[in-house]
């Protein structure tokens, strides 16, 4: 089925499905990939099949429960009757068939449920494409299990071509699998892609695995129970990095070929529980436990990923990161799955049984999903093209940058952050291949932790992301005819004789920056200044932003909120509830150039917060102190001015005064004193 040597699927025409059915997508995995597929390609179909097993939950799905192209399903795989017809009303092109049952301790005590679901659905799953005739695609998930264990001291891991030696029911299942999903293959000419992963791990995943079950039982202070000596070896990968890699091989992969999903960063059992610990500030001298070993516990599985890597695809997240981030989700979603005291025992076998349906809380996701599926791909008369425009976001963990990801999706544009580093060319090069934007917004950058004064004592690093990172992008984006959405700042000036405090005389776009006072506004100005060789880039310059969330430690109105002192100049601020949709417009627009990105006219510190006393807390008291008296507390000084925002105002006639715009988008919004 497969050979190494003669691959040529990196230089194929990708392959560009219509109709997908992704079985067992309420999963941990496949959830992941269903999610990533239906945002990325609002022209792709997405049908989801589950029957909402244990580990499965519709919750792992609401992400795209309103879309227009998605619609669940709940039913088994082996339901010949309901595959058949769902290939054919669906008008199904291509199949991603996750559903299986995974977890292998289960496996060694209800081994027959293995057989059934796993070989059984798969030979459900393979005739009703015999019969159809018209799947083009039919992507079988396997796993590195069917390569049985790989010594210990193996420098090269299992390739595509290995031979499969399974040592426990779960793996003997899967590979026997394998062989039907190659029988069918080669002697009716189904076009079968197989794929061979290692561990995942990430939000979501039900606690009978691993890492989540370390997770769990870290944050309910029970011990970390280890099979064995906990010396066996395993590789695991992020779940976003996974989704990524079923992208490429969706669009790229060859017609009869496997491919291994893996990594070659390898850690022990007892490595991992340790990391836990650390991530909880416990003592795994502690909290560790050995317990007795599973009935056979392969010591290593180790891939060779070249192949994979040949397509494209490379690993992007450091176990470190993935780690806390999985950390952070379960801890802020510690009831996400209910009940689960039965998945952390150190040998659950007793699960194998649908736990989730039944509930009360699944029965209204799942009335939900059934009330906004109606109809797949139908959209209101007043709904947008949904093919006229994709965005790639950088600056995902930012303020700006994901306020921008929630304006997407409450407009039904396409988007997608990226996940490439603005240093790092090709990563860009990588994000625009696969994505395929209409129009890049790039909102990341360096301002400072907590603030700009943290610039002056990592001044390269500063310089790395907001001088080399957004020239590199810039430059990107034009080598593939990319408009490039620029967030600045307007922090580059400040009053001088030309435009005195008090003037309503403000520097306009065409004005040289005159403040040198802080190394962050310093690479900014000099940013902007190369920028104008891009005729593919409009920058913004963001002045003192401010938004309806005065929960958020950056907006502007909450700092002065809370400080003891504050000065008292008027400058020109950004309101980013009204702007930020705006910049979406000025997208489709194609507007190019530099904006003064500030609501017309002033307001100083003290009418915000006379604003902030009428408004929100009548009894709130402030004390003013002089520039000389704040520079005494600071590094590096602040940047003070009025921008002149008629340019912006001349193409958006709507655009409301600072004032204004602070009432209706601000403190009206969170007003909790009464009005007389």
């Amino acid at each position: 089925m497969d050979s190494k040597s003669n691959h040529t699927g990196a230089m194929a025409r990708p392959y560009k499905p219509k109709n997908i059915l992704i079985t067992g997508a309420a999963g941990f995995i496949a959830s992941h990939v269903a999610i990533r597929i239906t945002k990325k390609y609002p022209d792709y179909k997405i049908i989801v099949l589950d029957k909402l097993d244990y580990c499965s939950n519709l919750k792992n799905l609401l992400p795209v429960s309103s879309s227009p192209n998605f619609k669940f399903v709940k039913g088994d795989i082996a339901s010949v009757d309901l595959v058949n017809f769902l290939l054919v009303t669906e008008n199904i092109d291509t199949i991603m068939h996750f559903a299986a049952q995974t977890h292998v301790d289960n496996s060694f005590g209800n081994s027959f449920e293995f057989t059934k679901n796993n070989i059984y659905g798969t030979h459900v799953l393979l005739e009703a494409c015999r019969i159809s005739g018209q799947i083009k695609r039919f992507i079988h998930v396997s796993t590195d299990e069917v390569y049985g264990e790989t010594d210990e001291d193996a420098v090269v891991g299992n390739h595509e071509a290995s031979q499969l030696l399974p040592t426990n029911p779960y793996a003997a299942t899967k590979a026997g699998a394998e062989m039907l999903v190659m029988a069918y293959g080669r002697s009716y000419g189904l076009p079968v892609i197989t794929t061979r992963g290692n561990n995942v791990y990430g939000p979501n995943q039900f606690p009978e695995k691993l890492i989540p079950k370390f997770i769990l039982l870290a944050m309910r202070g029970e011990p970390l129970p280890i099979h064995g000596d906990g010396v066996n070896v395993r590789s695991y990968l992020y779940c976003e990095d996974v989704a990524e890699a079923f992208e490429v091989i969706l669009h790229h992969g060859e017609v009869g070929h496997v491919y291994n999903i893996g990594t070659k960063r390898e850690r022990t059992v007892l490595d991992v529980a340790k990391d836990v610990c650390r991530l909880f500030n416990l003592e795994p001298d502690k909290v560790i436990m050995f317990v007795e070993n599973r009935p056979f516990n392969d010591q290593r599985y180790f891939l060779d990923d070249e192949k994979l890597k040949s397509l494209g695809w490379a690993e992007r997240t450091p176990w470190e990161e993935g780690l806390k981030k999985t950390m952070e989700w379960y801890v802020a979603n510690s009831d996400y799955w209910g009940d689960v005291s039965g998945a952390l025992l150190p040998h659950p076998r007793t699960l194998m049984m649908p736990g989730c349906e039944g509930s009360e809380e699944i029965k209204g996701i799942l009335s939900r999903f059934n009330n906004i599926q109606t109809k797949v791909g139908s959209t209101s008369d007043n709904a947008p093209e949904p093919h006229a425009f994709k965005f790639l976001i950088y600056g995902r963990t930012g303020w700006i940058g994901g306020l921008l990801g929630k304006i997407c999706e409450k407009k039904g544009i396409p988007y997608e952050y990226g996940n490439g580093r603005l240093q790092e060319r090709s990563s860009l090069v990588l994000d625009i291949q696969t994505i395929k934007p209409t129009h890049v917004f790039n909102a990341a950058g360096v301002t400072g932790r907590p603030n700009v004064d943290w610039c002056e004592s990592h001044k390269p690093d500063t310089i790395r992301t907001n001088v080399v990172g957004t020239l590199n992008l810039a430059d990107v984006c034009r080598k593939h005819g990319l408009l490039m959405m620029n967030y600045a700042t307007g922090c580059i000036f400040e009053y001088d004789a030309h435009h005195p405090e008090g003037s309503g005389i403000g520097f306009k776009e065409e004005d040289t920056p005159n403040f040198t006072g802080s190394f962050y506004s310093k690479t900014k100005a000099m940013v902007e200044e190369l920028l104008k060789e891009y005729e593919n880039v409009c920058t913004l310059r963001v002045r003192m932003p401010i938004s309806s969330d005065l929960s958020n430690p950056r907006n502007f109105v909450t700092k002065i909120s809370r400080y003891n002192k504050v000065v008292n100049i008027p400058n020109s601020m950004t309101i980013l509830d009204e702007l930020l949709p705006i910049s979406v417009e000025m997208a489709k627009r194609n507007l190019r150039g530099i904006y003064n990105f500030t609501n017309p006219g002033v307001v100083s510190h003290n009418e915000i917060l006379e604003m902030y006393k009428q408004y929100i807390d009548p009894s709130f008291k402030w004390t003013n102190f002089t520039l000389e008296e704040q520079a005494k507390v600071i590094v590096a000084p602040r940047s003070n001015n009025e921008m002149d925002a008629t340019k912006l105002k001349n193409e958006f006639p709507e655009l409301l005064s600072i004032k204004d715009s602070l009432i209706k988008y601000v403190f009206e919004p969170n007003r909790k004193v009464p009005t007389d």
